[in-house]
């Protein structure tokens, strides 16, 4: 089983349309049985709340299924648990390294590094973009599905 967490600062915008847009791609590569995929809050500003308004809008429009859901918080066990934790930015990133107190097993990566872009998704929350941000998402987790199948 390959286990997948996605983290964003909140875990309402980014990391479940990252979460939802990985299990709309294994459920139609027919693999839904090799993995694990979730998604967690670094921070606790959303902790409880659903998927943003305008990630299920964004959502709906490209037909990718979607549950509801509370944002939770990443915890220091998470890093045992999953083979892949991917941020979303550069904060993630530093937030995830910190509470972890690194990356001894090389399992932490910025989503769009899998694209070989080594930039940030921009956070709809203050952009007001979620296009941009779902074009980002499917990228990363289309490049990340495919180096999976490769291993």
């Amino acid at each position: 089983m390959i286990k997948v967490l996605f983290i964003c600062h909140g875990n309402i915008c980014r990391s479940p349309m990252a979460e939802f847009v990985m299990k709309d791609l294994v459920r139609k590569a027919g693999l839904e049985d090799r993995f694990l995929i979730a998604s967690k809050a670094a921070r606790r500003d959303e902790l409880g709340n659903d998927t943003h308004y305008g990630t299920k809008a964004k959502l709906r429009q490209m037909s990718v299924p979607f549950a509801k859901r509370r944002a939770t918080l990443l915890d220091r066990s998470d890093y045992d648990a999953y083979d892949y934790l991917i941020g979303m930015d550069e904060e993630n990133m530093r937030d995830m390294l910190r509470l972890f107190g690194g990356d001894p097993n090389g399992k932490i990566y910025k989503l769009l590094r899998f694209a070989d872009e080594d930039r940030d998704v921009a956070d709809p929350w203050y952009t007001g973009n979620f296009d941009e941000t779902y074009e980002d998402v499917l990228k990363g987790c289309t490049a990340l599905l495919r180096m999976i199948g490769k291993k």
